[in-house]
């Protein structure tokens, strides 16, 4: 189940390919699913790691696709909230975190994407349609922000399953 993992070729825009076999080695997708909130489609997920198989540990990817318009610092906002649902994250790191986000993440439009790769040693690297955006150095940042949606707590089940390919 490859799905061409590394190419990008799962947005209408022309998006150069992350090199997310730097991180990853030999990046498989692991699932895809589409990330809906009531009727409206917001986003297609793909998880991908070594060989295909998440095991909850670094080096894994996971890249959004856009399905519609949103504003970068909702998409910050948005993860902060969901972060803080799962507990145990202190005000002082949710401001900082939430800081770095908003520096991160850009406006999209439908078929943006952003891509998210935890690192072996714990670092989150962000591309942006292809080109890096930033990195964080913070290896308790990049455990609760992909727990957003690879964690058992997560706020979307049935998501993450479709991520896991279980689903």
């Amino acid at each position: 189940m490859e799905d061409n993992a590394l190419a990008g070729e799962t947005n209408s825009k022309q998006v150069q390919s992350e090199p997310i076999s730097q991180y990853v080695p030999n990046a498989k997708l692991v699932g895809k699913g589409m990330f809906s909130y009531y009727f409206w489609d917001v986003y297609t997920g793909e998880l991908i790691a070594p060989n295909g198989a998440y095991n909850n540990e670094p080096p894994f990817a996971l890249r959004l696709t856009y399905q519609r318009d949103l504003e970068g610092k909702k998409i910050a906002k948005r993860s902060i909230d969901e972060m803080k649902k799962q507990g145990d994250v202190s005000s002082d790191n949710a401001e900082r975190w939430l800081a770095l986000m908003e520096d991160i993440f850009p406006d999209v439009t439908e078929g943006d994407v952003i891509t998210g790769i935890a690192t072996k040693g714990g670092k989150s690297v962000f591309y942006v349609n292809g080109e890096m955006s930033d990195e964080i150095e913070d290896a308790t940042f990049t455990q609760r922000f992909f727990d957003i949606w690879l964690s058992e707590k997560t706020s979307e089940p049935k998501f993450r399953k479709k991520l896991l390919g279980e689903g």
